[in-house]
């Protein structure tokens, strides 16, 4: 299996070994939609959702000199980050599009980055092997978390922001202090490089996802692996997400194909097709702000927003020049951000008014 180095130039030729518990490639029945719109249950209910979405760009975001890897819209609202192969961290303000401030530290480039549960903290995954705790304050950075033996590619705070989670081309997932800096657990998660790890809402478990092909969860206290899912086509698992209330998980593989999982039972709820990924790990997000959507990157340059519960691709937006490599969407409005590769290396900010 041959790897390049990078979110913005990850690439697989070759196979992926196949093992563990739980096949997933055959769907059981879905379920009714009431039991779907339970995955995105908040403590502030969503707006009646719209039949129709009009999506429109307010801002574009210039100043990553090379492709975009990540962003992610701070807790509370104010602030969006980005990462780059241009080995640095910028921090946007969601008002008016403008920089606010760069983070520089990093020797090489950075593939993921994620805020604190208060937004005054950021964590980043770089190709140089380390991770990096940053004061967004002062855009001072506060720890280096060395332990990794390879590219680290994909990182997480706990809800509580006491403990950050990191995956890397090592194989392995590590568990941080974040006090300390010190490395509590390495769990040697998968058979390939880690493509994406998340917590779920009350900390208690984490997600890994792998170009082996498996999505495992893991008791967040113990590193004791508590369940192992296997495709049967075992594509490369790609990018993964716990829903809101922990309970579901998103799941993107190689093969253009989203899923959201009921993983406790094994169950397919619902699928999502129509975009183009079959060859980087993209970003795809849940909307809860108006309306329950999923929503994703594509390496046709576009950004896919389906329905939840029909599956429809209800809006595809354009304006992008090249792998639309991000897409996340903002706590509390209606506004998604996408980030694109080096053809275009810029960020879209997206409003939509219900």
């Amino acid at each position: 299996m041959l790897f390049w180095a990078g979110r913005s130039n990850i690439g697989l030729v070759g196979s992926v070994h196949t093992s563990g518990q739980l096949g997933f490639g055959t769907a059981m029945a879905e379920p009714g939609d009431a039991e779907v719109e339970s995955a995105l249950s908040s403590t502030n209910p969503s707006k009646e959702v719209p039949k129709n979405l009009n999506y429109t760009l307010k801002f574009t975001l210039v100043g990553h000199s090379e492709a975009v890897s990540s962003v992610k819209f701070s807790p509370n609202g104010a602030w969006l980050a980005s990462s780059s192969a241009d080995t640095v961290i910028k921090i946007w303000r969601v008002c008016d599009g403008d920089c606010e401030k760069t983070l520089f530290g990093h020797s090489l480039e950075i593939s993921d980055v994620a805020w604190s549960s208060d937004s005054s903290r950021l964590v980043s995954a770089s190709d140089d092997k380390t991770l990096k705790i940053w004061e967004v304050s002062s855009g001072k950075c506060l720890k280096t978390l060395k332990g990794h033996t390879n590219y680290v590619f994909c990182c997480n705070f706990n809800p509580a922001s006491n403990l950050i989670v990191s995956g890397s081309f090592d194989e392995s997932v590590k568990i941080w202090e974040v006090k300390t800096g010190r490395c509590l657990k390495t769990l040697c998660a998968h058979s390939d490089p880690v493509s994406a790890v998340h917590f779920n809402c009350n900390g208690s478990l984490i997600v890994s996802g792998s170009y082996d092909g498996l999505c495992r969860i893991w008791d967040a206290a113990s590193g004791q692996c508590l369940k192992t899912l296997a495709m049967d086509e075992n594509p490369p698992v790609s990018f993964v997400h716990f829903s809101p209330n922990g309970k579901y998980i998103l799941i993107s593989t190689l093969d253009n194909t989203l899923k959201l999982w009921d993983y406790s039972r094994g169950r397919c709820l619902k699928t999502y097709t129509g975009h183009k990924n079959e060859r980087y790990c993209i970003f795809a997000s849940f909307s809860v702000t108006g309306g329950k959507w999923i929503v994703s990157g594509s390496e046709d340059h576009l950004v896919y927003i389906w329905n939840l519960q029909t599956k429809e691709i209800v809006q595809k937006l354009q304006g992008h020049t090249d792998v639309v490599i991000a897409a996340t969407c903002h706590p509390t409005e209606n506004i998604i951000a996408s980030a694109a590769l080096g053809n275009d290396k810029t960020i879209k900010l997206w409003m939509n008014d219900y």
